[in-house]
């Protein structure tokens, strides 16, 4: 008896010539710096759904449901026919698609760190988005995940901007870009580094590209459109290059009762923002503790239940916030109970000169889930001139509000000041 077969069609986009480099590397562990709709989630579905037809346990994962969301559509469309006939199930609920009874299936979850993936095992992990994810995620639990089989590893990120502000989970923003400096330092073969823009994709409409770029200053147009990091560049403009992530960004811990509490203070109908920070009195060093960013609607006198409900039980020694000209919104805090000063720094780079030597002793230390200040802290650059050389002024400095909050506040202290004192508080709550 004559038996039939059917030929089933997986159908795959035609790669560019960017993406061909990445699917013919060979390398264990692969790390891509790509542009904004380059194409850089699309690769990775066809890395997943080649491995997958080679029997293999592919896990993606992004922080974002948007990045996870099109990485599904683009394996569910690859494998659509295969799945209509029952060779491979689908899971929607899970974003699993699996060979039934076996250990051959692609997942793709959300996760931002380590305990999101934990219990999860791959012969294939492929990290979207990276540089937005907690280092934990690979560190912890993403490389031991793979030992068993000897896996392979895949990194994709696009250098961080204030247009992803709010969204990282890293404790230090550029720890994408450190991975990609050592990778590209490789000699054992073991890593391959690939570096393309989002103009290398011939899919993506030339208009909506250009639409894109002029809501971009140069520095974001650099980093998102260009995938170029500052340092490939040696480029200078970076204000707080004295700020250390990896000695200053620490894990959060209760403040102790009696420690000295002050807040900085930025004002506007839409984007007010407040920092507050515990300094210990034993050693002088100050605490980033919680940052205060609500967005608009809100009226001083919301603002104010926030705050007390932040400094519950503890002293608030000072109040600092606003410029010069912004007396009136002073007294409109004091009138309702919250009393902010005038910042003893009149001018911005007096404030940041203040704030960097603070940094240079590392004496301040940050939260590592105040991830809006990290950010900005971040990106924070001086402005460039054509010639490409740092000006005195500040990059897009009306989005750096956590920023211009702690400038008001710190910038109070001489760094050779900021040492043992006792408490005095003046307010209680």
């Amino acid at each position: 008896m004559a038996s039939i077969v059917r030929e089933l069609t997986v159908k795959l986009p035609i790669p560019h010539p960017a993406q061909e480099k990445i699917l013919n590397s060979v390398a264990k562990r692969k790390i891509i710096r790509a542009g904004r709709r380059s194409g850089k989630t699309v690769v990775a579905a066809i890395m997943a759904v080649e491995a997958f037809l080679k029997e293999r346990r592919i896990l993606y994962t992004a922080p974002t449901t948007e990045q996870v969301d099109t990485f599904w559509y683009e394996i569910k469309q690859a494998l659509a026919e295969p799945i209509t006939v029952g060779i491979y199930t689908k899971n929607e609920t899970e974003h699993i698609i699996e060979r039934r009874n076996t250990e051959n299936r692609i997942q793709c979850r959300t996760a931002w760190s380590a305990d999101m993936i934990r219990g999860s095992y791959a012969d294939l992990l492929i990290m979207d988005e990276f540089q937005l994810c907690n280092e934990d995620l690979w560190a912890v639990v993403g490389a031991p995940m793979l030992l068993d089989n000897n896996g392979d590893a895949v990194f994709i990120y696009t250098p961080p901007s204030l247009h992803s502000i709010g969204v990282s989970k890293a404790k230090d923003p550029r720890h994408a870009a450190q991975m990609f400096k050592d990778a590209k330092g490789d000699t054992s073969g073991r890593w391959e580094t690939f570096c393309f823009t989002s103009r290398e994709n011939p899919h993506i409409s030339s208009q909506a590209l250009e639409e894109i770029i002029k809501d971009m200053s140069r520095i974001s147009y650099k980093q998102e459109i260009l995938a170029e990091e500052e340092e490939d560049k040696g480029w200078l403009g970076l204000v707080y290059k004295s700020f250390n992530y990896r000695t200053c960004v620490i894990p959060r811990f209760p403040i102790p009762q009696n420690w000295l509490v002050y807040s900085g203070h930025d004002f506007g109908g839409a984007n007010p923002a407040a920092m507050f920070y515990a300094q210990d009195p034993a050693t002088g060093f100050f605490y980033a503790f919680q940052e205060y960013l609500p967005g608009a609607g809100l009226s001083i006198s919301d603002h104010i239940v926030k705050f007390k409900e932040i400094v519950a039980g503890y002293n608030v020694i000072k109040r600092v916030g606003g410029s010069h000209q912004e007396g009136e919104i002073r007294q409109g805090y004091t009138a309702q109970g919250w009393v902010i000063q005038e910042p003893k720094q009149k001018t911005v780079l007096a404030g940041i000169d203040r704030v960097i030597s603070l940094h240079e002793l590392n004496k301040v230390f940050v939260f590592e889930d105040l991830f809006n200040y990290l950010f900005e802290k971040s990106n924070y650059s001086w402005k460039l001139d054509k010639a490409g050389k740092a000006t005195d002024e500040i990059q897009d400095k009306a989005k750096f509000h956590l920023l211009d909050a702690e400038r008001y506040i710190l910038s109070d202290f001489a760094p050779e000041t900021a040492v043992v004192r006792k408490a005095s508080p003046v307010w209680t709550f």
